[in-house]
């Protein structure tokens, strides 16, 4: 599943080339909203909370809607989002693959095996996003803010294995499987150590640093060690059966448990994170 940091930089992405065009036809292929007709609506842009992604959408002048309408989509294992320069058609290969068309006045923008596909009144938002914790890379809120948000969300549950509680996105938002693995290692915690015997505001704010460097312009996406060489651009995702980049012990890999949110595929190192 992509990272905070990968919808994030998607949300830019499509952001930058669909804001202010107006939706000239669309084309919803989801059997809830598969009559939608989102066509006379202007698209005021996409922000990403968390893993979701919202683009929104004004009616003018000739438009069906007749309120802000947000679409709301998540890639989950498989979605993805793609902009077509004027002209461009997909592979016929993918059309099967197709869910969300919207085309504009230039490029038409296409969601691919899109897992999530809703539409809700924008002033309802909430309804799809607030049962999220705060976003690590959300701008709007200081930085201060967002690490007291997440350290009081996690601090609930002080029983609760560390990444499995990082991973909650109830407690805060962005963090996935990689960030989860790294942060740990950088602060020297087991996975699986208890939260309430972790020291959780440097923790988190170190996640947030990790994340807003990953969107910045580094052009270093997740690259966590500075090192961009294949093999040592983290210090132990991916990294089973290697050499700790630090100390040099065995890298080790936890398998994931199909089914419990409690036990993903965990990486770590034995001898840096101790408990």
């Amino acid at each position: 599943m992509p990272e905070g940091d990968t919808v994030f930089l998607l949300a830019r992405r499509l952001h930058a080339r669909l804001a202010g065009r107006p939706v000239r036809r669309s084309d919803l292929r989801v059997p809830r909203f598969a009559t939608a007709d989102l066509s006379g609506t202007r698209l005021v842009g996409t922000v990403s909370r968390g893993k979701h992604l919202l683009t929104r959408l004004v009616p003018e002048s000739g438009a069906v809607l007749t309120e802000p309408t947000t679409l709301h989509t998540h890639l989950r294992m498989d979605g993805q989002w793609t902009v077509l320069g004027p002209g461009r058609r997909l592979p016929a290969r993918l059309e099967p693959d197709v869910r969300v068309v919207l085309q504009t006045d230039g490029p038409t923008a296409v969601a691919l095996r899109m897992p999530v596909v809703e539409l809700v009144p924008t002033a309802l938002e909430h309804t799809v996003v607030g049962h999220l914790g705060p976003d690590l890379l959300d701008a709007a809120l200081p930085v201060g803010e967002r690490v007291e948000r997440a350290v009081r969300n996690l601090a609930r549950r002080p029983e609760r294995g560390l990444k499995a509680a990082l991973l909650d996105q109830r407690n805060l938002a962005g963090i996935g499987n990689l960030w989860a693995d790294e942060v740990c290692f950088l602060r020297g915690r087991s996975p699986w150590a208890p939260v309430g015997d972790v020291d959780l505001p440097p923790l988190v704010g170190l996640a947030v640093r990790m994340l807003t460097f990953s969107v910045g312009p580094s052009r270093a996406p997740q690259v966590t060690t500075g090192d961009t060489r294949p093999g040592r651009r983290h210090w132990v995702s991916g990294r089973a059966g290697q050499p700790c980049l630090r100390c040099g012990t065995t890298v080790l890999v936890e398998a994931e448990v199909p089914g419990d949110p409690e036990r993903r595929r965990t990486w770590w190192c034995p001898h840096c994170q101790p408990g």
